[in-house]
Order: C-alpha cells, then sequence, then structure tokens
C-alpha cells in the first residue's frame, strides 16, 4: 500500500491546545487568541469564559464564520447566555468546549473546506 502525505488546504494547522499553551504551526501561543484557517489573531484580551460579553466575539465575527468555536482552557466552561445568544442571533453557529477538543474539531471543521473560526482562552502561568 502507498502512503501519500497530505498538506492542508489551509495555511494554519493547530497542533494543540491545552489550558496554557498552545501550538499553531510550529510556533508556541501562551495567551489567548482568534484563529481562521488563514489567519492567526494573537493577544485577544480574553482570560476568563465566564467573564464574556459579547463584544469580546466582534473579532471573530469581523472574520465572516459559518461557524464559532470557543476553546475555553482545559475544561469546557458555558460563557453567560447572552454570549451564546449573540452569534445565534446572526445566524452563527457556536460551539463551546475545552481547548484540546477546539483544536481538533478547528482542524477537521478547516480541512473541510468550513468557515470556522475560533477563539481559544488560555490562562497565564501562576
Amino acid at each position: 500500500m502507498q502512503l501519500n502525505l497530505e498538506h492542508p488546504d489551509h495555511e494554519f494547522l493547530l497542533r494543540g491546545a491545552d489550558g496554557r499553551i498552545a501550538v499553531v504551526n510550529d510556533r508556541q501561543l501562551n495567551s489567548s487568541f482568534i484563529l481562521a484557517p488563514d489567519r492567526l489573531v494573537e493577544a485577544w484580551p480574553v482570560q476568563d469564559p465566564r467573564a464574556l460579553v459579547a463584544g469580546d466575539l466582534e473579532a471573530l465575527l469581523g472574520l465572516d464564520p459559518e461557524v464559532v468555536l470557543l476553546g475555553t482552557g482545559a475544561a469546557q466552561v458555558f460563557p453567560p447566555a447572552s454570549v451564546m445568544a449573540y452569534c445565534m442571533e446572526r445566524g452563527i453557529g457556536i460551539e463551546v468546549m475545552a481547548n484540546a477538543a477546539a483544536a481538533r474539531t478547528f482542524n477537521v471543521l478547516a480541512s473541510e473546506g468550513r468557515r470556522v473560526v475560533a477563539g481559544f482562552i488560555l490562562q497565564p502561568a501562576p
């Protein structure tokens, strides 16, 4: 059997993420960030999913997603209902999950050519 290495047709590949760090392509990130298949926005000023407000999503929604993934750190933590409603009122799906699950989901959706945008919340080291 012949095996072929497939290269993704999107610019950014999320190699992994947990509650404190993420690796995008070969770069390690230590603060919250936004990722689309063709764009990396560093230093997203969000540190606590429970404190999110609708305005915090503007940077994600400005990238014209059909679905938003919200990685909330090492564990799944739901933001306020108003944040979820903000996306839904605009016809944009939002999924909330731990960073590791959001990383896997992002890569699958990006590889399918979907307009996915993900916000990853990373906690600073103590």
